[in-house]
């Protein structure tokens, strides 16, 4: 099985309307595209900062400037209008927690993907609020993101952890530390090995200036290494990148050891063999992952 569960509905474009991209039309050209790349699994999840309703967890500019949609509608036009599974794309803001899991807690999302876009107030991957304007040292940009990557991970708030090194997304265009990168990833590995969060995999590191598979090999290795497990994405924002090249995702895979793949329904998981990779396994829950202590308790998130 393939799976692509990180893909947007509407484009990036400011004027962008909800109206015109959750059309049953719409969706069903991401599907046609899926299906002639061999994806029988697909899933949308629009970035929560479009939604009205995630002004109640953070109201950073950028959110306020993006937020007019509404939240249960597009609910509502996925679960009743397509074949999709209903996901989201929520950042993690540290001191929001407990907001943000009253909104996630209140829909059936199939899953939540989690994702570091901020440190603070500056963005990571934007030249509008860029923590790059005001970082004197590369050193510390990449010790803050993965830092803050461990957190999002053992916050027991999300089911998948967004494109885990979207901090080299500039490429050469932004300063990176020097030497061997995998003293930052351990900052992480705390958090994903307690909390038993996916790992995504995501090829649109290849479609920006990184030139890069999310995550690194070293990192995906360690990750792995951790027991985390892995969910396939291609992060498409349009029908033509669905499970863009899935081949090099799935050649990093395999010398990763990775014969499996995460499937969710209603916030629980599985895992389903990669075509040709074994066969597939028992549903996840509360029985078979032990949840660590207080992870996401105060913030009212289940652990899936």
């Amino acid at each position: 099985m393939l799976t692509d569960y990180h893909l947007h509905l509407r484009s990036d474009a400011l004027e962008a309307s909800a109206a015109e991209h959750f059309t049953p039309a719409n969706a069903q050209r991401y599907r046609d595209a899926a299906r002639a790349r061999g994806i029988e699994e697909l899933g949308v999840s629009e970035h929560v900062y479009r939604f009205a309703q995630a002004l109640e967890v953070w109201r950073h500019p950028f959110w306020v400037q993006q937020a007019n949609d509404d939240l249960d509608a597009y609910c509502a036009f996925v679960r009743e209008q397509t074949d999709l599974r209903l996901g989201i794309e929520a950042d993690f803001i540290p001191g929001a927690e407990e907001r943000l899991a009253s909104l996630l807690d209140a829909r059936d999302f199939d899953y939540v993907v989690g994702s570091v876009h901020f440190l603070s107030d500056g963005a990571v991957d934007m030249d509008d609020y860029s923590v790059w304007k005001t970082a004197a040292d590369p050193e510390k940009v990449w010790e803050r993101y993965f830092q803050t990557l461990g957190q999002a991970a053992a916050s027991g708030l999300f089911d998948v952890l967004a494109h885990p090194d979207l901090v080299k997304v500039w490429g050469a265009q932004r300063p990176r530390p020097r030497g061997d990168l995998r003293r930052f990833y351990e900052l992480a590995l705390e958090g994903i090995a307690a909390s038993g969060i996916a790992v995504e995999v995501s090829t649109a590191g290849l479609r920006k200036r990184a030139g890069e598979i999310y995550p690194a090999p070293a990192f995906l290795e360690m990750c792995v290494q951790a027991g985390a497990p892995v969910a396939l994405s291609s992060d498409a924002h349009r029908p033509e990148d669905v499970g863009a090249d899935y081949d090099r995702a799935l050649e990093l895979l395999g010398r990763a050891g990775v014969g499996e793949l995460c499937v969710f329904d209603r916030r629980r998981r599985r895992m389903a063999a990669i075509a040709g990779a074994g066969a597939e396994a028992q549903p996840s829950g509360p029985a078979a992952r032990p949840r660590p202590a207080g992870a996401g308790d105060q913030a009212g998130a289940r652990w899936r």
